[in-house]
């Protein structure tokens, strides 16, 4: 996942970053875990909070090996990347397939769903689905530039959803291969080897122009820059959401069309979020 020489080991006695290119305002390496130090930093975050227009400013560190991301500390300040994150749980996206993944989320979900017995409206919460993977959904017309897209969803979440954002960098070749890279465990309640979700993130990349833009404690927050234009386009999709993240619909909308009609069709601002 990480680039074969961690360019952020420049920073070790450059701080700002000046060999690669970069002009960094202050800011820390990561490198400790769960369970201790790791042997190379894992990210590096900015002291100062993002602004609009920073996440863009930032992006050009692609091209030495560091992909952007802006991290959101929890209410009362406390920061979930501080000794908080488990890389070692981690395998490597490029181990998973990503149309499996989904196949084994859904009936997982679609089943605990359908035998809710508490839930008389189970059936309708998967409609027009059933237990059985529908599979997964056609790809969209990626325009040739996604990041532009994330630099715009990037600008509308800091000072609104995120309040207080910091700005990051990680050592990775690929957006959606990010929340593995530096061991992000927001979905450890439901997947804790998160690179089985970075294959489908991949997946999106490749059909949707997905790009990581925003990490919280449990929130993963991405920007698309070909998202579903037609209802039947969204159910298909919404159908990928809902095996990558059940709880999208069962602690926000009344069903997976609810969701399609009301989220996904032409929406440019993915969000995820485990209980």
């Amino acid at each position: 996942m990480t680039t074969r020489a961690n360019p952020l080991t420049v920073l070790l006695t450059d701080p700002r970053g000046g060999r690669l290119g970069l002009g960094l305002p202050p800011g820390s390496l990561v490198t400790e875990t769960n369970d201790g130090a790791w042997p190379e930093p894992l990210l590096w975050v900015a002291d100062g909070v993002a602004a609009p227009g920073t996440w863009a400013e930032y992006s050009s560190a692609r091209d030495v090996g560091l992909q952007p991301v802006l991290l959101q500390g929890e209410s009362g300040g406390e920061e979930w990347w501080d000794g908080g994150l488990d890389r070692g749980m981690m395998s490597d996206p490029g181990d998973h397939h990503a149309e499996e993944v989904l196949k084994d989320f859904w009936e997982s979900a679609a089943s605990e769903t359908e035998e809710n017995e508490d839930d008389e409206d189970a059936g309708e919460t998967i409609a027009p689905f059933t237990r059985s993977w529908p599979g997964i959904a056609s790809p969209g017309r990626v325009p040739a530039d996604p990041d532009t897209t994330a630099a715009d969803v990037a600008n509308a979440l800091v000072g609104d959803s995120l309040e207080s954002p910091r700005p990051a960098l990680v050592p990775v070749g690929r957006s959606a291969d990010l929340p593995a890279a530096i061991g992000w465990s927001g979905p450890v309640n439901f997947e804790s080897d998160v690179a089985r979700l970075c294959a489908v993130l991949r997946s999106w990349e490749d059909r949707f122009g997905v790009r990581v833009v925003a990490l919280s404690h449990a929130r993963l927050d991405l920007s698309v820059a070909a998202p579903p234009r037609t209802l039947a386009e969204a159910l298909a999709v919404a159908a990928e959401h809902f095996a990558f993240c059940p709880d999208n619909i069962w602690q926000g909308y009344e069903s997976i069309r609810v969701y399609a009609e009301e989220a996904l069709v032409g929406n440019a601002h993915w969000t995820f979020w485990w209980d």
